[in-house]
Protein backbone atom coordinates (compact mmCIF):
# COMPACT_ATOMS: atom_id res chain seq x y z
CA UNK A 1 0.00 0.00 0.00
CA UNK A 2 1.70 3.71 -1.35
CA UNK A 3 0.33 6.38 0.74
CA UNK A 4 -0.64 9.56 -0.88
CA UNK A 5 -0.94 13.21 0.55
CA UNK A 6 -4.61 14.44 1.14
CA UNK A 7 -6.61 17.51 1.66
CA UNK A 8 -8.31 17.66 4.84
CA UNK A 9 -11.85 18.14 3.16
CA UNK A 10 -12.75 19.07 -0.15
CA UNK A 11 -13.34 23.09 1.08
CA UNK A 12 -9.75 23.45 2.07
CA UNK A 13 -8.53 21.94 -1.33
CA UNK A 14 -7.89 23.86 -4.54
CA UNK A 15 -6.12 22.96 -7.64
CA UNK A 16 -2.72 24.12 -6.65
CA UNK A 17 -2.36 21.69 -3.44
CA UNK A 18 0.71 23.73 -2.18
CA UNK A 19 1.02 21.41 1.08
CA UNK A 20 2.20 17.52 1.61
CA UNK A 21 0.25 15.66 4.15
CA UNK A 22 1.92 12.20 5.20
CA UNK A 23 2.00 9.86 8.19
CA UNK A 24 4.65 8.82 10.88
CA UNK A 25 4.30 5.48 12.76
CA UNK A 26 5.63 6.10 16.92
CA UNK A 27 9.54 5.13 16.81
CA UNK A 28 9.36 5.24 20.21
CA UNK A 29 7.77 6.26 23.73
CA UNK A 30 10.23 6.95 26.28
CA UNK A 31 11.71 10.02 28.12
CA UNK A 32 14.85 11.29 25.96
CA UNK A 33 14.80 14.65 24.81
CA UNK A 34 18.02 15.59 22.61
CA UNK A 35 16.92 18.77 22.08
CA UNK A 36 16.20 20.40 25.64
CA UNK A 37 18.07 17.72 27.83
CA UNK A 38 20.77 16.20 25.62
CA UNK A 39 22.61 13.69 26.80
CA UNK A 40 20.44 13.06 30.10
CA UNK A 41 18.85 9.89 30.34
CA UNK A 42 16.26 10.00 31.75
CA UNK A 43 14.88 13.30 30.35
CA UNK A 44 12.13 15.10 32.56
CA UNK A 45 9.00 13.32 30.75
CA UNK A 46 7.86 10.94 28.02
CA UNK A 47 7.56 11.58 24.91
CA UNK A 48 6.10 9.90 22.01
CA UNK A 49 8.88 10.19 18.91
CA UNK A 50 8.52 9.43 14.99
CA UNK A 51 10.69 9.55 12.05
CA UNK A 52 13.94 8.49 11.34
CA UNK A 53 16.25 5.42 13.66
CA UNK A 54 19.27 7.99 14.58
CA UNK A 55 16.97 9.05 17.08
CA UNK A 56 19.42 8.89 20.37
CA UNK A 57 19.60 10.84 23.84
CA UNK A 58 22.37 12.74 22.07
CA UNK A 59 21.72 14.02 18.65
CA UNK A 60 25.09 16.14 17.62
CA UNK A 61 23.89 19.06 15.17
CA UNK A 62 27.35 18.47 13.26
CA UNK A 63 25.93 14.70 12.05
CA UNK A 64 23.54 15.07 9.25
CA UNK A 65 20.88 12.31 10.27
CA UNK A 66 19.24 12.16 6.95
CA UNK A 67 23.00 9.96 6.15
CA UNK A 68 22.41 8.57 9.15
CA UNK A 69 19.57 7.13 9.74
CA UNK A 70 18.45 3.18 7.76
CA UNK A 71 14.86 3.36 8.01
CA UNK A 72 12.22 6.26 8.99
CA UNK A 73 8.35 5.75 10.11
CA UNK A 74 6.94 8.24 8.07
CA UNK A 75 5.63 7.54 4.73
CA UNK A 76 8.14 9.35 2.75
CA UNK A 77 11.54 7.61 2.86
CA UNK A 78 13.86 10.10 1.76
CA UNK A 79 12.17 12.06 5.36
CA UNK A 80 14.69 10.61 8.00
CA UNK A 81 13.37 13.80 10.40
CA UNK A 82 12.25 13.55 13.80
CA UNK A 83 9.60 14.98 15.71
CA UNK A 84 8.29 14.31 19.00
CA UNK A 85 5.70 15.44 21.41
CA UNK A 86 4.59 14.81 25.18
CA UNK A 87 2.75 11.77 25.79
CA UNK A 88 -1.10 12.17 26.89
CA UNK A 89 -2.23 10.28 29.83
CA UNK A 90 -5.55 9.64 31.85
CA UNK A 91 -6.04 10.58 35.74
CA UNK A 92 -7.98 8.33 37.12
CA UNK A 93 -10.48 9.41 40.79
CA UNK A 94 -7.88 7.46 42.56
CA UNK A 95 -4.73 9.47 41.07
CA UNK A 96 -3.07 6.61 38.82
CA UNK A 97 -2.09 7.47 35.85
CA UNK A 98 -3.28 5.50 32.23
CA UNK A 99 -0.82 6.63 28.64
CA UNK A 100 -3.73 7.53 26.24
CA UNK A 101 -3.22 5.49 22.97
CA UNK A 102 -2.84 7.11 19.74
CA UNK A 103 -4.69 6.21 16.25
CA UNK A 104 -3.96 6.99 12.97
CA UNK A 105 -5.33 9.68 11.16
CA UNK A 106 -7.95 9.70 8.73
CA UNK A 107 -6.20 7.99 5.15
CA UNK A 108 -3.16 6.53 6.98
CA UNK A 109 -3.99 2.88 6.88
CA UNK A 110 -3.02 0.38 9.69
CA UNK A 111 -0.39 3.06 11.21
CA UNK A 112 0.83 2.12 14.71
CA UNK A 113 -0.08 4.97 16.58
CA UNK A 114 2.12 7.92 15.29
CA UNK A 115 1.04 11.28 13.98
CA UNK A 116 0.19 13.17 10.79
CA UNK A 117 3.16 15.58 10.12
CA UNK A 118 2.29 18.58 7.38
CA UNK A 119 4.71 20.92 4.85
CA UNK A 120 3.02 23.80 3.17
CA UNK A 121 4.44 27.30 1.96
CA UNK A 122 1.94 29.90 3.24
CA UNK A 123 -1.14 27.73 3.53
CA UNK A 124 -2.88 24.37 1.65
CA UNK A 125 -3.45 26.79 -1.51
CA UNK A 126 -0.78 29.11 -2.03
CA UNK A 127 2.54 27.82 -4.05
CA UNK A 128 3.69 30.93 -5.08
CA UNK A 129 6.77 32.32 -3.35
CA UNK A 130 9.96 30.95 -2.45
CA UNK A 131 10.53 28.50 0.51
CA UNK A 132 14.02 27.23 1.27
CA UNK A 133 14.48 23.77 2.86
CA UNK A 134 15.70 23.56 6.45
CA UNK A 135 19.37 22.65 6.53
CA UNK A 136 21.44 19.55 8.17
CA UNK A 137 21.72 20.11 11.80
CA UNK A 138 18.85 22.33 12.00
CA UNK A 139 16.12 21.61 15.10
CA UNK A 140 13.48 23.77 16.84
CA UNK A 141 10.67 23.52 19.37
CA UNK A 142 7.34 25.36 19.70
CA UNK A 143 5.65 25.37 23.00
CA UNK A 144 7.10 25.43 26.22
CA UNK A 145 5.63 22.97 29.10
CA UNK A 146 6.00 26.00 31.69
CA UNK A 147 3.46 28.00 30.34
CA UNK A 148 0.29 28.57 31.40
CA UNK A 149 -1.42 30.85 29.40
CA UNK A 150 -2.80 30.52 25.90
CA UNK A 151 0.21 32.68 24.10
CA UNK A 152 0.44 30.61 20.31
CA UNK A 153 -2.70 30.70 18.27
CA UNK A 154 -0.79 27.65 16.15
CA UNK A 155 -1.08 25.00 19.34
CA UNK A 156 -4.59 23.87 19.69
CA UNK A 157 -6.91 20.66 20.64
CA UNK A 158 -9.84 19.49 19.09
CA UNK A 159 -12.40 17.36 20.36
CA UNK A 160 -13.54 14.72 17.65
CA UNK A 161 -16.71 14.08 16.92
CA UNK A 162 -15.15 11.25 14.31
CA UNK A 163 -11.99 10.92 13.05
CA UNK A 164 -12.49 13.84 10.26
CA UNK A 165 -13.59 16.18 12.58
CA UNK A 166 -11.40 19.55 12.66
CA UNK A 167 -13.47 22.46 14.56
CA UNK A 168 -13.63 24.11 16.61
CA UNK A 169 -10.29 24.20 18.24
CA UNK A 170 -9.08 25.26 21.67
CA UNK A 171 -6.15 26.36 23.91
CA UNK A 172 -6.85 24.04 26.32
CA UNK A 173 -8.36 20.46 26.57
CA UNK A 174 -11.52 19.58 26.00
CA UNK A 175 -13.61 20.01 29.21
CA UNK A 176 -16.75 17.08 28.24
CA UNK A 177 -16.06 13.30 26.65
CA UNK A 178 -14.72 13.29 23.52
CA UNK A 179 -16.74 10.66 20.79
CA UNK A 180 -13.39 10.19 18.77
CA UNK A 181 -10.63 11.21 21.45
CA UNK A 182 -8.72 14.02 21.17
CA UNK A 183 -6.44 15.48 18.08
CA UNK A 184 -3.69 17.81 19.76
CA UNK A 185 -2.25 20.27 17.34
CA UNK A 186 1.35 21.60 16.96
CA UNK A 187 2.08 24.85 14.07
CA UNK A 188 5.92 25.44 14.01
CA UNK A 189 7.33 28.66 12.93
CA UNK A 190 8.26 29.12 9.53
CA UNK A 191 10.02 32.25 9.47
CA UNK A 192 14.01 31.58 9.98
CA UNK A 193 16.58 34.43 10.93
CA UNK A 194 18.94 33.54 7.91
CA UNK A 195 22.07 32.49 9.91
CA UNK A 196 21.72 29.77 13.09
CA UNK A 197 20.33 26.59 12.72
CA UNK A 198 19.45 26.84 16.16
CA UNK A 199 19.77 29.15 19.23
CA UNK A 200 20.08 28.68 22.68
CA UNK A 201 16.80 27.89 23.59
CA UNK A 202 15.41 26.21 19.89
CA UNK A 203 13.36 29.00 19.40
CA UNK A 204 14.92 32.82 18.98
CA UNK A 205 16.28 31.65 15.65
CA UNK A 206 12.28 31.07 14.23
CA UNK A 207 9.65 33.60 14.27
CA UNK A 208 5.97 32.94 13.75
CA UNK A 209 3.32 34.53 11.85
CA UNK A 210 0.80 31.59 11.59
CA UNK A 211 -2.58 32.47 12.79
CA UNK A 212 -3.91 29.58 13.78
CA UNK A 213 -5.50 26.74 11.77
CA UNK A 214 -4.00 26.18 8.53
CA UNK A 215 -4.92 29.82 7.18
CA UNK A 216 -2.39 32.08 4.98
CA UNK A 217 0.32 33.28 7.14
CA UNK A 218 1.54 36.50 7.66
CA UNK A 219 4.90 38.23 5.86
CA UNK A 220 8.11 37.05 7.56
CA UNK A 221 9.47 39.87 9.38
CA UNK A 222 13.34 41.75 8.85
CA UNK A 223 14.74 39.99 11.58
CA UNK A 224 13.45 36.72 10.54
CA UNK A 225 13.63 37.23 6.16
CA UNK A 226 13.79 33.88 5.11
CA UNK A 227 10.56 32.08 4.61
CA UNK A 228 10.81 28.44 5.50
CA UNK A 229 8.14 25.25 4.90
CA UNK A 230 5.22 25.51 7.85
CA UNK A 231 5.69 22.45 9.27
CA UNK A 232 2.19 21.13 11.34
CA UNK A 233 1.67 18.05 13.52
CA UNK A 234 -1.83 16.34 14.67
CA UNK A 235 -2.02 13.52 16.98
CA UNK A 236 -4.84 11.69 17.29
CA UNK A 237 -5.24 10.83 21.04
CA UNK A 238 -8.11 8.13 21.56
CA UNK A 239 -9.66 8.60 25.04
CA UNK A 240 -13.01 6.94 24.50
CA UNK A 241 -11.91 4.41 26.54
CA UNK A 242 -11.68 6.78 29.51
CA UNK A 243 -15.13 8.72 28.48
CA UNK A 244 -17.24 6.70 31.52
CA UNK A 245 -17.54 10.25 33.47
CA UNK A 246 -17.70 7.83 36.92
CA UNK A 247 -13.83 7.59 36.33
CA UNK A 248 -13.42 11.36 36.46
CA UNK A 249 -12.16 13.51 39.25
CA UNK A 250 -15.23 13.91 41.70
CA UNK A 251 -15.62 17.73 40.33
CA UNK A 252 -16.35 16.91 37.13
CA UNK A 253 -13.10 18.81 35.42
CA UNK A 254 -11.30 17.16 32.69
CA UNK A 255 -8.91 14.17 33.68
CA UNK A 256 -6.25 14.44 30.99
CA UNK A 257 -2.83 15.46 31.79
CA UNK A 258 0.74 15.87 29.64
CA UNK A 259 3.64 13.48 30.82
CA UNK A 260 4.94 16.76 32.56
CA UNK A 261 1.82 16.85 34.73
CA UNK A 262 -0.05 19.46 32.59
CA UNK A 263 -4.06 19.38 33.00
CA UNK A 264 -4.92 22.64 31.52
CA UNK A 265 -3.08 21.97 28.26
CA UNK A 266 -1.54 25.29 27.94
CA UNK A 267 2.22 23.55 28.10
CA UNK A 268 2.06 21.71 25.06
CA UNK A 269 5.05 21.59 23.18
CA UNK A 270 6.82 19.80 20.48
CA UNK A 271 10.81 19.13 19.02
CA UNK A 272 11.68 19.15 15.25
CA UNK A 273 14.83 18.06 13.91
CA UNK A 274 15.84 18.18 10.35
CA UNK A 275 16.93 14.93 8.17
CA UNK A 276 15.45 14.82 4.57
CA UNK A 277 18.07 13.47 2.35
CA UNK A 278 20.32 15.47 -0.06
CA UNK A 279 17.78 17.91 -2.10
CA UNK A 280 14.49 15.78 -1.45
CA UNK A 281 12.47 18.28 0.82
CA UNK A 282 13.54 21.61 -1.43
CA UNK A 283 13.09 20.08 -4.40
CA UNK A 284 9.38 19.37 -3.37
CA UNK A 285 9.22 22.84 -2.43
CA UNK A 286 9.87 24.38 -5.67
CA UNK A 287 7.30 22.03 -7.80
CA UNK A 288 3.81 22.50 -8.51
CA UNK A 289 1.87 21.25 -7.26
CA UNK A 290 3.35 20.55 -3.79
CA UNK A 291 1.47 17.16 -3.89
CA UNK A 292 4.28 14.63 -5.45
CA UNK A 293 7.58 15.43 -7.53
CA UNK A 294 8.54 12.04 -7.20
CA UNK A 295 9.20 11.55 -3.90
CA UNK A 296 9.53 8.13 -2.62
CA UNK A 297 7.22 6.30 -0.62
CA UNK A 298 6.91 2.89 1.38
CA UNK A 299 4.28 0.67 2.68
CA UNK A 300 2.84 1.29 5.68
CA UNK A 301 3.80 -2.38 7.03
CA UNK A 302 6.97 -0.99 6.38
CA UNK A 303 7.00 2.56 8.49
CA UNK A 304 5.42 0.52 11.22
CA UNK A 305 8.65 -1.92 11.47
CA UNK A 306 10.89 0.78 11.84
CA UNK A 307 11.62 1.47 15.53
CA UNK A 308 14.53 1.98 18.30
CA UNK A 309 15.14 0.42 21.70
CA UNK A 310 14.68 2.41 24.30
CA UNK A 311 17.50 4.09 26.49
CA UNK A 312 15.17 3.69 30.00
CA UNK A 313 14.07 0.94 31.37
CA UNK A 314 11.10 2.06 33.32
CA UNK A 315 7.12 1.13 32.90
CA UNK A 316 5.18 3.91 30.89
CA UNK A 317 1.61 3.06 30.83
CA UNK A 318 0.10 2.81 34.24
CA UNK A 319 2.41 5.40 36.08
CA UNK A 320 1.73 8.71 38.65
CA UNK A 321 3.56 11.81 37.85
CA UNK A 322 5.72 13.33 40.73
CA UNK A 323 6.86 17.15 40.03
CA UNK A 324 7.87 17.39 35.97
CA UNK A 325 9.28 13.85 35.89
CA UNK A 326 7.21 11.29 35.67
CA UNK A 327 7.73 8.12 38.05
CA UNK A 328 6.22 4.72 37.21
CA UNK A 329 4.71 2.50 39.51
CA UNK A 330 3.33 -1.12 38.65
CA UNK A 331 1.13 -1.06 41.84
CA UNK A 332 -1.33 1.52 41.16
CA UNK A 333 -2.38 0.30 37.26
CA UNK A 334 -5.98 -0.32 38.15
CA UNK A 335 -8.71 3.18 38.03
CA UNK A 336 -11.13 2.16 40.57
Amino acid sequence: MKWISVALGLALAAPSQAYLRFGCATLSVQRLDPLVEPGKVPSAHVHQIVGGNAFNATMDPKIDIGNKATCTTCSFTEDLSNYWTAVMYFKARNGSYHRVPQYPNALLGNLVGGMTVYYLQQDFNTNKQKVTSFKPGFRMTVGSPTSTKDGNPGLRYTCLQDVMTRFPETADFPKSPCPAGIMAIHHFPACWDGKNLDSPNHQDHMYSTGKGGFVAAGACPSSHPVRMPQVALETMWNTTMFNDKSLWPADGSQPFVWSYDDSKGYGTHADYVFGWKGDALQRTMDSTPLLSNGLKTQSVAEANKCNVKSSVNEPIDGCELMGLFLCCDNSRRNMN
